[in-house]
């Protein structure tokens, strides 16, 4: 009995959680999507890939790996939008049980064992399984390991008649996902000084983010304080993160924030702190007001 992970793949990109995916299947991964081939190669792991194209087609693709997953006793998706969509179609066209939002999940013998996140993270529900399964693994949940990377193509018949919408076109959103954002734009405590004017500052991070290209995301203290919505939050009891560019606005850098950053390739701090953590961590710090900047950032693009 083996593990299989299965990935969504976007414009040749890997969702966030992909190669922790693969290292909890042992190594083993099947890459579908658009792109499949060049996302295939980010992956240290025995990886099959088959390009079916731009846009979900969820029905036709559960379809179509059903068959190759018939013999899996544990198969992996990340807890990717377009993971958490397939996973339920999958479990269900295979008859299996579903164990989403997964911290940790393993075959053990006959037995798969897990840990689903619950309550936004705030309560750990240990749980069994009777193999054969169907899990999704919540990104940032363990390191992945390495393995001997190998590239096959597979032929993937996906069918034209799945009861699928017809894609006619891929647009980018207009908010984009924090967890499959390359860059993102981070607001803290600091970038308010009065707190009656928190909420505008937060739209002028996020007016800032769509001209940028970026994803808007924030602090608890900003979340909580409702100067942005929830789902904005980065960090431990928020959403993780892993983009090539993180700008942090007035961010002080506290533990529980900066745990939720993944591995980015740079940083900016904006803060009046010059010693403060996330300046220390960062590899440009600017000892700035960061509303000031932020104010100025957004005249420029408007002009």
């Amino acid at each position: 009995m083996r593990s299989v992970a299965v990935v969504v793949a976007r414009a040749g990109r890997l969702p966030l959680g992909a190669a922790e995916a693969a290292s909890a299947a042992g190594g083993e991964a099947i890459v579908v999507g658009d792109g499949a081939r060049a996302a295939a190669g980010e992956l240290a792991a025995r990886a099959h890939w088959c390009d079916t194209g731009p846009g979900l087609r969820a029905a036709a693709l559960t379809a179509a790996l059903a068959p190759l997953l018939a013999e899996a006793a544990l198969v992996i998706l990340p807890a990717s939008p377009d993971g958490r969509d397939l996973a339920p179609r999958l479990a269900a066209a295979l008859d299996r049980p579903l164990l989403d939002g997964a911290i940790s999940v393993a075959l053990d013998g006959e037995t798969v064992r897990a840990e689903l996140s619950r309550h936004e993270s705030r309560t750990l529900l240990r749980c069994e399984a009777p193999a054969p399964a169907v899990a999704t693994l919540e990104p940032g949940s363990l390191t992945p390991r390495a393995a001997v990377a190998s590239r096959e193509r597979i032929p993937l018949e996906v069918p034209d008649d799945a009861p699928d919408p017809e894609v006619l076109e891929v647009l980018e959103p207009e908010t984009r996902e924090l967890a499959d954002a390359r860059l993102v734009l981070g607001g803290g405590g600091g970038l308010v000084s009065d707190p009656g004017e928190g909420r505008a500052a937060f739209e002028l991070l996020e007016r800032a983010g769509a001209a940028l290209g970026a994803a808007a995301g924030a602090t608890r203290v900003a979340t909580d304080a409702g100067w942005i919505a929830r789902e904005r939050q980065i960090g431990t009891t928020g959403a993780l993160i892993d983009p090539e560019l993180y700008v942090a606005l007035g961010v002080a850098g506290a533990s529980q924030h900066t745990a939720g950053l993944g591995r980015p390739a740079h940083i900016v701090s904006v803060n009046t702190d010059a010693a403060c953590p996330m300046s220390a961590m960062a590899d440009l710090a600017i000892v700035a007001d960061a509303r000031a900047l932020l104010d100025e950032l957004v005249r420029r693009l408007d002009a």
